[in-house]
């Protein structure tokens, strides 16, 4: 079942807080406020695509100081922040930490809900790129050891022979490891196999 997307919105002004999630809702988009950090924080975020709308100027904890606990906590949430406050050092500092966007009040409406989009875009790709490599790790453990170290030497362009010569085993015993593992791994093709090597981190066999 896809989980529909959401936009939480975190600034400490309540009037303001009821102004931005009037209008995200009144655009389609699911919208969720609060107006505490320690809220937000300790809140449990959905699984799906989501991203942050972000105030920097708050007591106790600021924009800044939530973008710096999610980063620490792997929490991977596009973020837009929003201030009345902001001045360039403040938003060089959230858009080299990885903010989507930086924006300032009064914020034009178009401007914030493209930002909200590309955000939203973001975050669903990030999930597609972490649904793909879940998917790679489970088929990367199915392979056995054996077909883990033929894995190596054929990333590295050998063929059958030369990998039954270094593997100290018979040509035809390779092959069929090789054919079970490109199988597993669902690659057509050893370029394939290779990319998929790639996004694991798995290196050639020397």
């Amino acid at each position: 079942m896809t989980v529909e997307p959401v936009v939480y919105v975190l600034d400490d002004e309540p009037d303001m807080l009821k102004a931005l999630t009037r209008l995200l809702r009144a655009q389609g988009f699911r919208a969720q406020g609060f107006t505490s950090a320690r809220a937000f924080l300790a809140h449990e975020r959905q699984a799906g695509p989501a991203c942050l709308l972000l105030d920097v100027a708050m007591p106790e904890i600021d924009g800044l100081q939530v973008q710096e606990r999610l980063r620490e906590s792997g929490a991977e949430l596009p973020i837009v922040f929003l201030t009345g406050h902001g001045d360039i050092p403040m938003s060089v500092c959230a858009l080299k930490a990885g903010a989507e966007d930086f924006l300032t009040k009064p914020v034009n409406a178009a401007d914030l809900l493209r930002a909200v989009k590309g955000a939203l875009q973001r975050a669903s790709d990030q999930q597609v790129e972490r649904e793909e490599m879940a998917a790679l790790q489970r088929r990367l453990a199915s392979l056995t050891p054996r077909e883990r170290e033929v894995l190596g030497h054929v990333i590295a362009g050998k063929m059958n022979k030369q990998i039954a010569a270094d593997l100290g085993t018979g040509e035809q015993n390779v092959k069929v490891h090789r054919g079970r593992l490109m199988r597993k791994m669902g690659a057509r093709s050893v370029a394939e196999l290779v990319r998929m090597a790639e996004r694991l981190g798995i290196p050639p066999s020397g």
